[in-house]
Parts: C-alpha cells; structure tokens; sequence
C-alpha cells in the first residue's frame, strides 16, 4: 500500500476527471489519499469528494498565499471545522512562503500560528508549507512546540540540510515529492539520504511538481511511484521498503488505522 500524503483533489486538473485519476492510483497501489485544503472554497469540494471516496481523507487551512484574504480565520474556526468531520484528519496547509510573497509576512506568521494552536488542541498534525523562510518557519514551529504536543509534517521539503537537522531536532515528519526526481535535484537528494527513513513520507502535491518523465505535465497521485523510486535510489533501499515505511510512517503521525 502507498499513500500520497499531499494532493489537491479539489482542482479543476484532477476534480474533473477524478474517477480515473482515482482508479489509476488504486491501479498503482496507490490506496490512500490525503487532498489539502487552501481555501474555505476549498473545502467544500473536498468535502463532497471525501462523501464520494472512502479511501480519500482531507485537512482544513488557509494557504500561505491567501492569508490575506482571510484575516478572520482564527483557531476557532479552524478548530471547529476540523472537528465536524471525521474524514478531516489534519491541519494545514499553512506556513510560510517568503517567495511569493502573495500575503503580508505579518499576516502569514499570524495565521501560521492560528493554525498551529488549533492543531495542537485538536491533537492532529500540521501540515507545513515553507519556501524561502526557513528561519522564521523554524522559529515558529519551536516556540508553539514548546507547550504542545505539536505533531509536524513539513510537506515537498526543499530546505537546506541544517533546516533538515533542525526540523528533526523537533521531532517533525518530512515529506518529499517528484523534485527529486529532477535532473537538478543532487544538493536535495543528499540532505533527503540524511534524513531517517523513519521520518519520511511521500507526496505529489499534484497537480503541481510532476515528477521525471512526465515533468511540465498534470501531476496525479498514480505518478507518485517514479518518486518511490527515486527514493530507493537515493536511501539505497528496495521500493518495498519505502514503501512499508512511508505508509506506516503515515499511520503512525496521523493516527490512521
């Protein structure tokens, strides 16, 4: 069994196709999916997709780059809709990305840590995005840590290696996507054969990041197998065993029986 940790399941690419994009995932052994949320438009459509599905489980947040057009989302509210529906297993996806730079930084560090005190109330992971801000992200994620029992799952990590050392340092889980199958992937791929196969997961963050031979093409999760393989490569372990490790990992962080 394999579970892609990270799909959007809701965008038009793959919700307008998506009984065959779930059924070349089954194909594939790809038997769980986790679709994230971005906005509160969002969400209903995952909503309707995780009435349809069995095998596909769901998060509730506010991407980075729309924070500010969602100022009064509070952990309240994040807590409250997470808590309606038992198929919405985490947090996320929250953070934040410097790079862009769509939303204020203020209002991106605010809503970070509004979705951060709901996750830990609600005892479910945060599901973390962060590009080009990995001392703030660092900083965050260790001052709420502190006094909660934070549960960490940094998604399509492409951070240097000590961001890596440091996110272990606190216990997080780590998940990788189809960029390291890229040709330009050698300084990532030797940080990801740094990490402890006991914290790695693997995603698509399709329809996004479709990894080698199918890059600049709509991403799906049945792809995630190149990204598997690559993995193997990279840790020097058969396919079997990332994928027995990636799922029980999964399992395990996401209380998932």
């Amino acid at each position: 069994m394999i579970v892609d940790s990270h799909c959007h399941l809701d965008y038009a690419e793959l919700y307008d196709q998506l009984n065959e994009v779930v059924k070349r995932a089954e194909f594939n052994r790809v038997n769980h999916l986790l679709t994230i949320c971005t906005t509160p438009e969002s969400f209903k459509r995952i909503l309707l997709i995780l009435k349809k599905y069995k095998n596909i489980y769901g998060t509730y947040g506010i991407h980075p780059h729309e924070t500010h057009k969602y100022k009064n989302i509070d952990s309240n509210i994040i807590f409250n809709e997470n808590k309606k529906y038992k198929k919405i297993i985490a947090v996320g996806e929250t953070g934040l990305d410097f790079f862009y730079n769509h939303s204020d930084k203020e209002i991106q560090k605010k809503s970070f840590i509004e979705h951060i005190k709901a996750a830990s109330e609600l005892n479910v992971p945060i599901v973390v995005h962060s590009r080009n801000a990995e001392t703030d992200t660092y900083e965050i994620l260790k001052s709420e840590k502190k006094n909660s029992n934070l549960k960490i799952l940094m998604h399509c990590f492409t951070g240097s290696k000590d961001f890596a050392k440091k996110l272990l340092d606190i216990n997080c889980y780590i998940s990788v996507s189809g960029i390291i199958t890229f040709k330009n992937s050698t300084e990532l791929s030797k940080t990801i054969s740094s990490i402890p196969i006991e914290n790695l997961l693997v995603e698509t963050d399709s329809p996004y990041l479709a990894p080698n031979p199918y890059r600049g093409k709509t991403n799906e999760p049945s792809f995630i197998l190149h990204t598997i393989e690559k993995l193997s490569q990279i840790k020097k372990v058969t396919k079997e065993n990332i994928m027995f490790n990636t799922t029980t990992n999964f399992k395990k962080l996401f209380n998932f029986i």
